[in-house]
């Protein structure tokens, strides 16, 4: 294929050969998307039905659940779909909708626990100037803040990837749009315009990065020197399992954005974008909710 306009769809990587593993991978995700709905769903109900937790906290938390079932309704339903039609097809303008929507997602989400971290610090460590420095403006504006950052690379990005010529063909080695696949099928030297976007992308994510491990380095220094150990129990159980989610995102999103693409093993980069984009919006409530006696609370007298 001579340029990008004589592509007019794209073949997703299969998960398997025959149709009773087809059939098993459905049912899976179909379990595992059921999960992330119902979970993230709860926890936007709770909050926005009571009012105790119309808190700094819990607003941002309504954002992360927002912002989870955005990213794995992007890339799991289509991927559902063409196990259980047994197609690998999807159009052109699903795929640049896909990539849109997940990069967008995705970004706006790392944006938001960069937010949360900074919102936890304030809490633990000056607790003092908390009410002052994070009103319900404030809030606002920093929850704005990460979803228009998630937008603007959305735009971006999608614009990057789907205005460079594809000479390679339309097999996308992946079960979504990803933006590292895509590169794949486009000329060599259109790639390093694309390349130098998501390497400036990646170090600005690294520096959210660095910032929230030095929030939560902040955060453990002013624990431990708690009195109490139930307190410090409390906020390390919270904490810990959130910062190895975040590291676990981060970690792989880096190798399948960064990696060369002469090191491409399929199923490698099928575990790896699994990873990153369908276990943390399933973790993130489990996170949040069973450490937390309040939400705990709330959820039970919704459901009763």
């Amino acid at each position: 294929m001579s340029n990008s306009s004589s592509v007019t769809e794209f073949l997703l990587l299969a998960f398997a050969d025959t149709r009773e593993l087809q059939l098993l991978h459905f049912a899976l995700f179909l379990g595992i998307y059921l999960a992330a709905l119902l979970s993230n769903g709860l926890i936007l109900s709770a909050i926005a039905c009571d009012h105790r937790l119309h808190t700094p906290m819990y607003f941002f938390l309504l954002n992360l659940a927002l912002l989870d079932l955005g990213c794995i309704s992007t890339t799991l339903p289509k991927a559902m779909a063409n196990a259980l039609w047994d197609t690998r097809v999807i159009t052109y303008e699903a795929c640049a909708a896909q990539l849109f929507l997940f990069a967008f997602f995705v970004v706006a989400e790392y944006c938001l626990l960069t937010v949360m971290a900074y919102d936890r610090y304030f809490a633990i460590c000056k607790p003092l100037h908390y009410g002052s420095l994070l009103d319900s403006r404030a809030c606002a504006q920093m929850a704005a803040a990460a979803w228009g950052s998630g937008f603007l690379n959305a735009v971006l990005q999608t614009a990057n990837t789907f205005s460079l010529p594809l000479c390679h063909g339309n097999a996308v080695e992946q079960f979504f749009c990803e933006i590292p696949q895509i590169l794949k099928l486009s000329c060599s030297d259109a790639y390093l315009r694309e390349v130098g976007a998501l390497v400036f992308s990646f170090y600005s994510a690294f520096g959210c990065f660095v910032f929230i491990v030095v929030s939560y380095v902040q955060i453990f220094r002013a624990v431990l020197r708690m009195p109490s150990e139930q307190g410090q129990h409390k906020v390390f159980s919270t904490c810990l399992p959130h910062l190895a989610v975040v590291s676990l995102f981060v970690s792989t999103a880096m190798f399948a954005y960064l990696k060369p693409p002469s090191i491409s093993y399929p199923y490698l980069d099928l575990v790896v974008a699994f990873l990153y984009s369908v276990v943390p919006p399933v973790l993130n409530p489990l996170i949040y909710s069973m450490r937390n006696q309040e939400l705990k609370e709330a959820l039970w007298r919704l459901m009763t």
